[in-house]
């Protein structure tokens, strides 16, 4: 059977547009590929972590560089300054907590409705998951700020006590800074010290520097250590007695905050001992004496 002219223009037509699209497509992978796949997989093997991590990470600095037009400037502008308090941890900024509260939102509606289902309860409740992963890292950055000044409160007496030592053997507050940073313990104190230092060395007033360092920290104790400093440069009083005064008065605040921790145990202590301790106690005091009642009792 014979195909007449039609039908070969037909099958010709259809062929020509089976290979265009064939030839789209193939065009459109080779393009996301090397515009946006490559660049992925370029920067994941670049990235420290590397493997699901690195791919993690590179992924929410992505998602968070086009939240940035969507940012609100006082979002912006507070999550920045919490951020900074928390050290920078992992190198996140603003638009990048932003995207990890959106994935955060998303793996909590999920894990909502998979729990929500499990129990037969409403789907609604789900969205309790979502917003519970949507607040997650915004807790989990307040978390870090937490660690690092408590991580900081318990350094700043040692590095005290140094910059103190190191004033009255005849050093000025500049060579001192440096000896404290040469043989202060590793951490965050050390490394605001030691920005303090490079400040200091690039020309910066050391009421400017100090001042940038009680910005960064935002912490109580080393606002007032801090200030006392600017206070005795401006006028003029003896360096090393100001900080032997302030070492002193550190040392006791740390006794009576540790003072203050230990009248707080029994209290603290207390619900673990009612919920988990003393009904294990009564259960092995009256066990025995009730299961011989009751045995007593069936067997008469």
């Amino acid at each position: 059977m014979t195909q007449t002219g039609p039908d070969i223009v037909f099958l010709i037509l259809s062929s020509g547009a089976v290979l265009l699209c064939v030839g789209a497509v193939t065009f459109l992978g080779v393009g996301l590929y090397e515009n946006i796949l490559a660049r992925f997989i370029h920067e994941v093997r670049d990235e420290s972590a590397g493997g699901v991590k690195g791919a993690g990470s590179v992924f929410i600095r992505r998602l968070g560089s086009m939240n940035r037009r969507f940012m609100w400037p006082s979002f912006e502008a507070k999550m920045r300054r919490t951020l900074i308090k928390a050290g920078e941890p992992k190198g996140y900024a603003p638009e990048d907590i932003l995207a990890l509260q959106e994935v955060g939102a998303v793996l909590g509606l999920f894990g909502g409705l998979i729990i929500a289902n499990g129990l037969g309860q409403n789907l609604l409740w789900s969205i309790a998951g979502a917003i519970g992963g949507a607040f997650y890292p915004r807790i989990w950055v307040n978390d870090q700020v937490n660690k690092r000044h408590l991580q900081i409160s318990r350094a700043l007496p040692y590095s005290l006590d140094l910059l103190t030592l190191s004033v009255e053997a005849g050093l000025d507050f500049t060579a001192a800074l440096s000896k404290v940073v040469e043989k202060g313990k590793p951490g965050p104190l050390r490394d605001e010290l030691q920005l303090v230092l490079k400040q200091l060395k690039m020309g910066k007033t050391r009421e400017e520097a100090l001042k940038s360092m009680i910005v960064r920290v935002d912490l109580p104790a080393l606002t007032t250590f801090v200030t006392a400093l600017i206070q005795a440069d401006k006028m003029g009083t003896s360096l090393g007695k100001v900080l032997r005064i302030q070492s002193t008065q550190m040392r006791i605040e740390r006794t009576q905050r540790a003072e203050k921790l230990a009248n707080e145990a029994p209290v603290k202590m207390l619900f673990p001992l009612i919920a988990c301790i003393f009904p294990t106690v009564f259960m092995v005091l009256f066990g025995p004496i009730v299961f011989a009642l009751m045995f007593t009792n069936a067997t008469g």
